[in-house]
């Protein structure tokens, strides 16, 4: 039978260390880190995630700062193989779970690559309209990344609009999806480079939550565009997000563990809410317009290693909080 997948950490109170611990210490990790020539360091947790971060930069990083459509993919053997396929299972990053909760103070979208922002925004609206209570808003959260040549083809072959950024993506996406033309309100500025600029539209589309799009600006716009907790804190500024606030994150089920502790650190750390993470589920006949792309076993590693530098970051922050 296969194993049960390894737990996330869920909360901030009580003892968050012991949830990273079982996540990073269990065997699934383990057995990677044997298969791949290293061996188990002594020490406490903080020792442990600083090797698996040196670890996996050495082994399991195939992007080399490029973005991940242009990562590389290893030559691994069968064996390893089904030990990677066995292990990303385990940990959490290939079947889809639904939400844990009977409501919702707000919905999150995570953006990401074009077929991925019209899966992740397709399956918002199939939760909503699947009965999922959600009193406040639905957050599409994106930036002005520029697409790529291969992500205009992708939309182009699936006969929808070739936008220019993953923000427009995601606003098409969601006035498709939604059936709303023109948003009820709408916020931003141009500051005459994407790093620095942003943009809100709210649409409010008949018997469902709001439904804002948002684009943050970079809170380093001289070295990168904004990444995932930059929009994620850029949100919760706008919506004024607040203690005991239960948030829904969706995204893709690769991503589940490394962006789930990315959002215990920038929303529930600061914020003092709760955070459950769902992936987009694959068998949903109406995201067949744009099917998720072939994940490969270098892809999964690569996730597995952003997820233990997510984990890290965490464990950083909550032994050693900001004065």
């Amino acid at each position: 039978m296969p194993e049960l997948p390894v737990p996330l950490p869920i909360r901030v109170s009580g003892d968050p260390a012991a949830g990273i611990a079982e996540w990073v210490c269990g065997e699934p990790m383990r057995r990677l880190v044997d298969r791949f020539g290293g061996s188990w360091p002594d020490g406490d947790l903080a020792d442990v995630l600083r090797f698996l971060d040196e670890f996996s930069a050495r082994h399991w990083d195939f992007r080399g700062g490029r973005e991940r459509p242009d990562a590389r993919e290893p030559d691994l053997d069968a064996g390893t193989v089904e030990l990677v396929l066995q292990a990303a299972a385990s940990l959490g990053l290939i079947r889809p779970v639904a939400p844990a909760r009977p409501a919702y103070a707000h919905l999150v979208v995570l953006g990401g690559l074009a077929h991925a922002c019209v899966r992740r925004v397709g399956y918002a609206a199939h939760l909503l309209r699947a009965g999922v209570p959600v009193r406040g808003e639905v957050a599409v959260l994106g930036s002005f990344r520029p697409l790529s040549d291969w992500e205009r083809r992708t939309l182009a072959d699936a006969g929808l609009p070739a936008d220019d950024t993953e923000v427009d993506v995601l606003d098409t996406a969601v006035r498709r999806v939604f059936g709303v033309a023109t948003p009820a309100e709408q916020d931003g500025v141009d500051a005459g480079h994407p790093h620095h600029s942003w943009s809100s539209r709210t649409y409010r589309p008949d018997g469902l939550p709001p439904v804002r799009v948002l684009a943050a600006p970079s809170s380093e716009p001289h070295r990168r565009r904004a990444h995932t907790a930059d929009t994620q804190r850029f949100w919760a500024g706008h919506v004024q997000l607040a203690p005991g606030d239960e948030v829904l994150m969706v995204t893709a089920p690769i991503y589940v563990p490394f962006q789930h502790c990315d959002a215990l650190r920038t929303l529930a750390v600061p914020y003092g809410c709760g955070i459950d993470t769902v992936g987009v589920d694959p068998a949903l006949a109406d995201l067949a317009v744009l099917p998720e792309q072939t994940l490969t076993p270098g892809r999964y590693l690569q996730e597995i290693r952003s997820a233990i530098r997510s984990m890290r970051a965490l464990h950083t922050d909550l032994t050693h909080p900001a004065r």
